[in-house]
This record gives C-alpha cells, structure tokens and sequence, in this order.
C-alpha cells in the first residue's frame, strides 16, 4: 500500500494547488490549528480498509450558511473565488463503520497546511482530516495531502450554472453529468450530500484501495436516485 501510495504522489504537482479556485492568494501568517482526538460520540476505530471516499463540497452552498467566523474567513470571506474545494480523502470500511482516529496527532507543520489550503481552504478543516482519516492510511501528513490533491486536481466538473438553472434536477441527473466528465467514473459511484431544504452541499465519490472510481458500496452513505435537489449558484 505504501509503494502505491508513493508512486501516485510521485505524480503529483508538488507547489501550491489552484485548480478548482478562480484565484487563491493566502494570508502571509498561517493560524496554529487546534489539536483534535476522538470523542464518546466519536471514537478511536482501527478497521481494516474497505474502499475510499473523496468528499469534494460546493463553495456557494457551504458560505451561504456558514457560521464558522475567523475559521471560515479564507473560503467565504475574501478575494478568493473557489467553486468545488476538497473536503478530504476518506478511508471506509467493509461494513457500516469505517476507521477513524487511528492514531494520535499533535498540529500539522505550517507548510504542509500552506501547501494544502488552496484546495482546502481551512486550517482546522485540514488538521480535522489528517487526524480522522489520514492517521489510518500507512503514510505521513505530507503524502497524505499531495496524495489527497492529486485526486483532487485529477477531477472534472460539469457545468453548475447551466445545472443550477435547471427547473427540475435529480441527483441521478446530476451524477450522470458529473460522472461524464470523469473518464471511467459512473453515476452509481457518486452520493450526494444536501442540506435539509435540498440543496447541493457536497459530492461523495467511491474509490477502491488502489484509488480507481467504482460503484459505490451498499452501505456507503448519502442521496442518489430520483431524490430532487437545487444548486445554489455562485455570486
């Protein structure tokens, strides 16, 4: 795993990443994050890795209700135009449970969090992802989220503003044109995540262990089918 891992790394761009961004400039000084751990409500699980998720979310959904302050500063309250940022890069059980906080960490170095916050754009979001999820993949913070922007930056996008004008818009609608523009991807390997008034929030898309798109397991979460949603567009 750890071979594959590097040879996916070794592809990847190694500066700053703006793809999925109009434009990203970063502040000069980068905050500490807060060092986070597992909780009662959500503990420490080892389990074997089943498949992975790369959970991508829609900026203009995500500021319109935002409340995250200071935090959120960078993504919704600056010159930067971001559309779809990375949310993270998730392993996933063989069951309905999936393994987190494997292993304690302590804060991210500055660089690793610079060299990821045009695709991510929050401190704490980024710490939050390297201790939930990267601590249970063979691999160090570094190669986690060059590993995590290269499937990031390897994605393609349909066109949201055609779609959020649409009057009616399935998530079967919206996952066979996202799916179109991703070589070896299908609809069936997509779920939707929506906020209670049925708007879309983020993207859910199945991997399995040598990162290749699939259908998405039976137990994986999140909406798909005739369930209708709304994209909120950008300003």
């Amino acid at each position: 795993m750890l071979k594959l891992l590097m040879a996916l790394i070794a592809l990847a761009a190694p500066a700053t990443a703006m793809a999925q961004a109009g434009q990203c400039r970063l502040p000069q000084v980068i905050a500490r994050p807060q060092v986070e751990g597992p909780t009662s409500d959500d503990p420490k699980r080892v389990l074997p890795i089943g498949y992975y998720t790369l959970a991508v979310s829609w900026t203009p959904q995500y500021c319109k209700t935002s409340r995250g302050g200071a935090r959120d500063a960078l993504q919704c309250r600056s010159d930067n135009q971001f559309a779809f940022t990375l949310h993270g890069l998730w392993p996933d059980g063989y069951g309905k449970e999936w393994p987190q906080y494997c292993k304690p960490a302590g804060p991210l170095p500055r660089k690793v969090i610079r060299d990821h916050l045009c695709a991510t754009p929050s401190v704490q979001l980024i710490q939050h992802e390297w201790v939930k999820h990267g601590t249970c993949m063979p691999t160090t913070p570094t190669a986690f989220f060059a590993l995590s922007r290269k499937l990031y930056h390897g994605l393609g996008y349909p066109d949201m503003t055609q779609l959020a004008q649409r009057s009616t818009l399935s998530a079967r609608d919206f996952a066979e044109a996202f799916a179109t523009e991703n070589k070896g991807m299908v609809a069936d390997g997509i779920r939707l995540n929506l906020t209670r008034d049925g708007y879309l929030s983020e993207v859910w898309i199945c991997m399995d262990r040598k990162y290749r798109y699939i259908s998405c397991p039976p137990q994986q979460g999140g909406v798909m089918g005739a369930a209708r949603l709304r994209i909120e567009p950008q300003g």
